[in-house]
């Protein structure tokens, strides 16, 4: 099959009424953009890997099927076996091995990505241009600030992607603020 943004989107459109959960696909996918860059992947792939990888979630959120479904429905359309497996890996209930790069991370970008949306839309003018890797941090060690993400899944997966920490969010909130417009990120005027 020949990968398509657009097309990609639709299916996650498709299946996802909440434009939270869309917008969610559409900052790991700016986040992955980022890291097939920076490893000399292929963008497109890997955004569309980003972008899918709760496509099942609005339907199937248990945490037995999610991955496992949306990792079927890509695998019926023709994506790419990496893609594929990368989705089904892309939480831990499975205990698959995330093995390749792409599937390393997805998972690494995951969950950083809604702490970094939720601390952006805490600014006094809900923008993520200008947060600092430093307050992302700060706002990770209060367990009770976006109590949703796991905070533990960002720091496995800075470490299994074999990046460090504060490096990993600083190239996240950058692949992030690229996007800031479509994510709703962008900000209110002051």
């Amino acid at each position: 099959m020949e990968l398509n943004y657009d097309d990609a989107l639709a299916l996650l459109r498709a299946h996802n009424t909440s434009e939270s959960l869309v917008k969610h696909g559409m900052a790991v996918s700016a986040a992955m953009r980022a890291y097939a860059r920076k490893y000399g992947e292929d963008e497109l792939k890997w955004r569309i890997t980003g972008l899918l990888h709760d496509v099942d979630y609005e339907e199937h959120p248990t945490i037995e099927e999610h991955g496992k479904v949306g990792a079927g429905w890509l695998a019926d359309l023709g994506y790419p076996e990496d893609v594929v497996q990368a989705v089904e890996a892309h939480n831990d209930y499975f205990h698959l091995p995330r093995e390749t790069l792409l599937a390393k991370a997805l998972y690494a970008c995951d969950e950083l990505t809604g702490l970094i949306t939720a601390a952006a839309l805490v600014r006094p003018n809900k923008s993520i241009v200008g947060l600092e890797a430093s307050s992302v941090r700060k706002k990770m060690k209060d367990k009770a600030f976006a109590r949703g993400v796991n905070r533990d899944d960002i720091i496995n997966g800075a470490e299994q992607l074999g990046v460090d920490l504060n490096e990993h969010i600083a190239v996240v909130i950058a692949a992030m603020t690229e996007d800031a417009e479509a994510l709703g990120l962008a900000g209110t005027e002051a």
